[in-house]
């Protein structure tokens, strides 16, 4: 990571610190992504919400009513597939894609129109949540996103976020949170569940 990026990580791993003391359930930077984390986050998660600067992320956001997603890690390979189900204009839209693992770097990675993105991990895992941070050298379009167990979350959890915002140089009012009653994917999910069972079957049924 840049210098400067470094320095706004390390300064909000401080302000983290001082929400909740206990280290082991703050992790930030470098060398956070190991296999156990990985583990951890083997799971579903649910998206809460975001504060966004870059306009294209933003708009994005803004037309989500709801999104949830299944991580899967390859720990072999260092990527990582993401199963997303996203509610957009009260309609379910599944999308599965991976991600990349620099374990060294505390970071993940996905390619969006031909350019690679870098994401830095911060993982809370007294609230079983983490966030991502986007770009925070640049003041155009820095961004921090936030993922939890349970779609309703904590208000100490909220308030987290909020604070965590404000430190890396961007307004309360810049968060978009979703609202996970506006979920219609919840049939999307059941069928998907299935057909991967069942694909799942086919090799071993062909073997017998």
């Amino acid at each position: 990571m840049e210098l400067h990026t470094v320095l706004v990580m390390l300064s909000l791993l401080l302000l983290l610190e001082a929400q909740n003391p206990e280290h082991a359930n703050i992790n930030i930077g470098k060398p956070i992504i190991n296999n156990e984390t990985l583990s951890w986050l083997s799971d579903k998660w649910f998206f809460i919400g975001a504060a966004v600067l870059n306009p294209d992320y933003r708009q994005e956001i803004q037309k989500m009513q709801m999104v949830f997603f299944n991580i899967t890690p390859n720990l072999i390979n260092d990527t990582m597939e993401l199963r997303e189900y996203h509610t957009i204009d009260d309609h379910c839209v599944y999308n599965s894609t991976h991600l990349g693992i620099q374990r060294e770097n505390g970071t993940l990675s996905k390619y969006v129109g031909g350019v690679k993105i870098f994401a830095d991990l911060i993982v809370l895992r007294k609230h079983g949540a983490f966030m991502l941070a986007f770009d925070l050298k640049d003041e155009k379009k820095r961004g921090l996103s936030l993922n939890a167990k349970r779609p309703d979350i904590t208000p100490e959890l909220r308030e987290v976020f909020q604070k965590a915002v404000k430190h890396v140089g961007m307004d309360e009012s810049e968060i978009i949170f979703v609202d996970w009653k506006k979920d219609k994917c919840g049939q999307q999910e059941k069928k998907q569940l299935e057909l991967e069972k069942e694909t799942k079957k086919d090799p071993e049924e062909g073997q017998a």
